[in-house]
C-alpha cells in the first residue's frame, strides 16, 4: 500500500504511541484520521495477544475498535468511583504549538475527547509535522453548542473577533455531534492568548465545550 507523505507520518507517530501500550491497560481512543491509525495498529497487537480495553471518544472510533478486535467499554465502566483509571489516552490534533497547547475537534468529537483526556493518567497526542504551528488559530476553532443557543452564541463569539460558521455535512445537512449538539467553526486566524479565549468561551451560556486543549497534553509524538 502506497501512502501519502502525511499518512506515512501519521502512521509512524501512531506506531510510536502503540509501543507505549502495556498489557492490561485501559486506553482512551481518540477520533480522526491519525487516531484511526493508532486504533488499527493497536488492533494488530491485540490479535497477537495484547489484552486492553478501550474507551472510544466517538461512535466512529467505537465501530473501528470493535472491527479491530479491541474490547470497547463506556466511560461509566472505567470505575472511577472505585479507583478505576484510564491509563493512557492517545489522540490526534488539528494544531499544536510549542507549549503543547492544541486545537482539536475537526472530527466533531471535542467534548468526549476532552472528557476522556481529563480522566486519563497520561495523555499522548500524535500528529504529522504539518500540525505543528508557532501560533494557534489557522485551523478554525470548533465550539460545540446546544442547538437552541446557536444564534445567541454566534453573536457572542462574533464580538470576540471572528465570524462563526455553522458546520455542515458533505451533503449540506446540519452537522450533529454524538451528543446531538451542533458545532460552530470559528476562524480566529491568530489566537495570541489561548487561555484568555478559553475562559471567555467557557462563560458563554449555551457553549457545551470548545476545542482549545490547554495544559492537557503530557507528550506529543510527530511522525
Amino acid at each position: 500500500m502506497s501512502l501519502s507523505n502525511a499518512d506515512a507520518q501519521k502512521r509512524a507517530a501512531a506506531m510510536q504511541a502503540v509501543k507505549l501500550v502495556e498489557d492490561g491497560m485501559t486506553l482512551g481512543l481518540g477520533t480522526g484520521s491519525t487516531a484511526a491509525w493508532f486504533v488499527t495498529l493497536l488492533g494488530e497487537r491485540v490479535q497477537d495477544g495484547l489484552r486492553v480495553r478501550g474507551v472510544p471518544t466517538s461512535e466512529t472510533t467505537a465501530a473501528l475498535a470493535r472491527q479491530c478486535g479491541i474490547e470497547v467499554i463506556g466511560l461509566d465502566q472505567v470505575g472511577f468511583e472505585t479507583g478505576g483509571r484510564i491509563d493512557l489516552c492517545v489522540d490526534g490534533v488539528d494544531e499544536v504549538d510549542g507549549q503543547n497547547r492544541a486545537i482539536k475537534g475537526g472530527g466533531g468529537a471535542l467534548l468526549r475527547e476532552k472528557i476522556v483526556a481529563a480522566g486519563s493518567d497520561r495523555v499522548v497526542y500524535i500528529a504529522d509535522a504539518s500540525k505543528r504551528v508557532e501560533t494557534l488559530g489557522a485551523f478554525s476553532l470548533p465550539v460545540e453548542v446546544i442547538p437552541f443557543a446557536v444564534a445567541f452564541v454566534s453573536s457572542r463569539i462574533a464580538a470576540l473577533g471572528c465570524g462563526p460558521v455553522l458546520r455542515q455535512t458533505a451533503d449540506s445537512a446540519e452537522f450533529r455531534t454524538d451528543e446531538n449538539n451542533v458545532v460552530l467553526d470559528c476562524p480566529f486566524a491568530v489566537i495570541d492568548d489561548p487561555e484568555s479565549l478559553a475562559a471567555e468561551l467557557a462563560l458563554i451560556p449555551g457553549v457545551v465545550e470548545h476545542g482549545l486543549f490547554l495544559g492537557m497534553i503530557d507528550e506529543m509524538l510527530f511522525g
